[in-house]
């Protein structure tokens, strides 16, 4: 899961996105500022930001928040709680974000709420309290905000703040998939692959992986769309496609895709057999801990596929695996030993 300020700040950064017509003629925005309309104050602080008719300043973006937030704008103290985590024309200071964040929450704000959910869950600015993250993230579901839908599916999948409850973590779940959320979607596909609160259905965990979550560039869905294709599950068996998928997860640094990868070119699976190919992907996988594909690399340097034979890597890759726990890369260490290798 994202950190929280940096979800916050992506909530900013889309809130910012635009100004209004009337905030067009910056010259009489600021003296209606100046004059102490908290409005006003509130989208000079919003130029600043983004640098909209003015240079960007974040020191004045932050002059001007202030103005508005205390005067009680909602969004103005939202958005300084943002550039609190953020550190952007002041020292970063967690305490001073929930401080905002909470006046925003306060008054309503879904997205204070849900930063405020986050600062709970983490950690950060206050003491970690997951039934205080849970509190938050509650009030800002039931507004709508997709992102604390998702969290509050998460707290209940984990035991986080609530008894552990797959059901409500699905229907939470379902309420961010259908606004496009794409942890979201890729939970619900996991939630549908395994038969957690919901009766197991291939067929939707794809619909959920492929069509929704998988699409939208996340990495975990894309591996597991591929698996499906790889296994026939929910889908026609089809390796091309499992390639295909796992290649766009590979490429983002999912591990597991990059096993994925690197055995369909040892065995030729959607792709030409290709041992060098398999042994770039199986170290790129092994390199962040991925015992299966340190054990694809121990038996490529036992047996000189796609590298020269090396006994001495074969050890050093087999005795990584084993530590995880893999028992073929403990049968290889004790065959190569009992040969004197």
């Amino acid at each position: 899961m994202k950190k929280p300020y940096l979800l916050a700040a992506a909530i900013l950064c889309l809130t910012l996105s635009s100004l209004p017509a009337e905030a067009r003629n910056l010259a009489e925005l600021e003296q209606a500022a100046k004059k102490g309309d908290a409005e006003a104050q509130f989208l000079m602080g919003r130029a600043y930001y983004v640098g909209a008719g003015v240079p960007r300043d974040f020191a004045q973006a932050v002059y001007w928040f202030r103005k508005a937030a205390e005067q009680g704008n909602a969004e103005a103290q939202f958005d300084l709680g943002v550039i609190y985590e953020e550190g952007k024309g002041v020292a970063r200071d967690f305490a001073q974000a929930v401080y905002w964040f909470r006046k925003a929450a306060e008054q309503g704000s879904a997205k204070a709420q849900f930063s405020l959910g986050a600062a709970y869950a983490h950690g950060q600015g206050v003491p970690q309290d997951y039934a205080q993250a849970v509190s938050w993230y509650r009030k800002a579901a039931e507004q709508g905000n997709a992102e604390a839908q998702f969290s509050l599916g998460t707290a209940y999948a984990h035991g986080q703040g609530v008894p552990q409850d797959y059901a409500q973590a699905v229907s939470w779940y379902r309420k961010a998939a259908e606004q496009g959320n794409a942890e979201a979607q890729f939970s619900l596909g996991a939630a549908y692959e395994h038969g957690q609160g919901v009766p197991q259905d291939y067929a939707q965990a794809v619909y959920w992986y492929r069509r929704k979550a998988a699409e939208q560039g996340n990495a975990e869905a894309q591996f597991s769309l591929g698996a499906a294709y790889e296994h026939g599950q929910g889908v026609a068996q089809d390796c091309n496609q499992a390639v295909f998928w796992y290649r766009k997860a590979a490429a983002q640094g999912n591990a597991k895709a990059q096993f994925g990868l690197g055995f369909a070119y040892e065995y030729g699976q959607g792709v030409e057999q290709d041992y060098s190919q398999a042994v770039s992907w199986y170290r790129k996988a092994a390199a962040q801990g991925n015992a299966k594909a340190q054990f694809g690399l121990g038996f490529a340097y036992e047996h000189g596929r796609g590298v020269w034979k090396d006994y001495s890597q074969a050890f050093f890759w087999y005795r990584k695996a084993a530590e995880q726990g893999d028992d073929e890369a403990k049968k290889r260490l004790a065959a190569l030993e009992g040969r004197g290798q």
